[in-house]
């Protein structure tokens, strides 16, 4: 499967509201990720707890949208906006940029960049 393929299925699983299940499926036990390149989280399980405590602050999620995918060899960039509603009520659209390292069919480290 190519990785444009890959990162398709992530966005679709992703936008379908099956988040857990896609981090489970595409990503590398051993994955990095980080917020603006800070804090870097290691190992797929310090990083699955991570979006679990996102989840759990997120009242409700109204929707999401992709802007530009961009594949180029084995690295992706994935603009994203989400309107959702945090605990406490506060409705917020959130804008990132997700930018994917891919090596065997998973996520080996991802960074995402917001302001």
């Amino acid at each position: 499967m190519s990785i444009k393929t890959q990162v398709q299925a992530v966005i679709d699983g992703i936008l379908n509201g099956n988040i857990l299940e896609t981090f489970d499926a595409y990503y590398a036990d051993d994955v990095v990720m980080s917020e603006n390149q800070k804090d870097e989280r290691v190992g797929k399980a310090a990083n699955r707890q991570y979006e679990i405590q996102f989840l759990e602050n997120v009242q409700a999620f109204h929707g999401g949208q992709v802007g530009r995918v961009i594949v180029d060899g084995n690295h992706a960039a994935v603009e994203w906006t989400f309107d959702m509603t945090l605990k406490g009520g506060n409705r917020v659209t959130m804008h990132q940029v997700a930018v994917q390292t891919w090596k065997d069919g998973k996520i080996i480290r991802e960074d995402f960049y917001h302001g």
